[in-house]
């Protein structure tokens, strides 16, 4: 079995905001972990080409991104990672173009690479990127573990929803503690 930490938009436009401080202070504690275990980390960030071109006036998601001019862009600084959370060398950034992590990425094939079957998921949001990376991991048959302290949402509601309801009929779910403790 070959695992894989997902640190998924922990880029400064979106972890950057108020609110998400601790959630990126314990997605820190879950690198460190890998790292010293030798679990590969990947960071994912979305970010577009100049112009929008993958962007549809259809998509409520991003549609919005369209007016927010070079904010979104690949070279943005609001899309890159938050230094907290800085990859060193050799560790790989993917860039998504939709909410999963999966979607618009080359993701699966740098799992298949790795041989990983085993996906440990952490992210802002919740109800984003955590939520559709669960789902289409577990259609993909990963085994899934959410460290639910290392994911943060905006409504806290939701979030606990996610994790204690929604989550674990996919997914292991537990604490970046308990998880290190395990390894």
């Amino acid at each position: 079995m070959t695992t894989a930490l997902l640190l998924m938009d922990f880029q400064n436009g979106i972890a950057g905001r108020p609110g998400f401080e601790g959630t990126v202070d314990t997605a820190a504690e879950a690198l460190a972990a890998a790292r010293e275990h030798g679990i590969p980390p990947i960071f994912v960030r979305v970010a577009f080409r100049p112009g929008y071109p993958e962007v549809a006036a259809s998509n409520l998601a991003f549609s919005r991104t369209v007016g927010a001019g070079d904010a979104m862009h690949l070279d943005s600084p609001a899309t890159q990672i938050t230094d907290r959370l800085a990859p060193r060398d050799g560790e790989p950034v993917v860039v998504k173009k939709r909410v999963s992590a999966f979607a618009g990425s080359d993701l699966a094939v740098l799992l298949r690479g790795l041989g990983a079957d085993e996906l440990v998921l952490t992210g802002i949001a919740t109800s984003g990127v955590v939520l559709s990376t669960v789902r289409q991991a577990a259609d993909l048959d990963y085994r899934i573990t959410v460290l639910a302290d290392a994911c943060g949402d905006a409504d806290p509601e939701v979030h606990r929803v996610l994790t204690e309801k929604v989550f674990p009929r996919q997914a292991s779910v537990t604490t970046v503690a308990d998880w290190a403790a395990s390894l």
